[in-house]
């Protein structure tokens, strides 16, 4: 495998020769063991922690976002399927109640349980009805009002500091 021309004491002796080929800045910097100092590393460790101090807060609130919209979209989905019991009932929505609902689509959830929200209020009269539900962990109430004339109302009330709904309205 190795020739008398590869040889160490060969190759120990053209070292030198050899490293005054390497330009002097790449052999300087071959050589230099330095690498960042304290400064620099605290200088970084401080702009991490100023970006988290930004960032967390606006994560943090997704979560409360996520269930009240959540229980915006099932009083959405219970005020279709009032609608669908009104179409069954000759137009009057006097059959709405919150059992009713979940007998015409079992999706809408009646009950506290699974951390979902849920409807905890459904009326109805002839010619209108509300359906109001809770999201979960935040105790946000979303209501979907239809009068008799045919206007839709959407208004909330805030059980979690004023987040989840901060005009009444949605």
């Amino acid at each position: 495998m190795f020739t008398d021309s590869d040889s160490p004491r060969r190759i120990a002796s053209t070292l030198p020769r050899r490293l005054d080929r390497i330009p002097s800045r790449l052999r300087e910097r071959s050589q230099d063991e330095s690498g960042f100092g304290l400064i620099e590393i605290l200088v970084v460790i401080l702009i991490i922690g100023v970006l988290a101090a930004i960032a967390l807060p606006a994560f943090l609130n997704q979560k409360t976002k996520a269930y009240d919209a959540a229980a915006k979209e099932l009083v959405h989905s219970a005020a279709t399927t009032a609608e669908t019991i009104s179409t069954d009932n000759g137009g009057e929505y006097t059959k709405v109640t919150r059992e009713e609902l979940n007998k015409y689509e079992p999706a809408i959830q009646i009950a506290v349980g699974g951390n979902n929200a849920y409807i905890s209020a459904a009326t109805g009269e002839k010619s209108s009805y509300t359906i109001t539900a809770t999201a979960a962990s935040t105790g946000d109430e979303f209501t979907f009002a239809r009068s008799a004339n045919g206007a839709i109302t959407r208004t909330c009330k805030s059980n979690s500091g004023g987040k989840g709904c901060s005009t009444g309205t949605w």
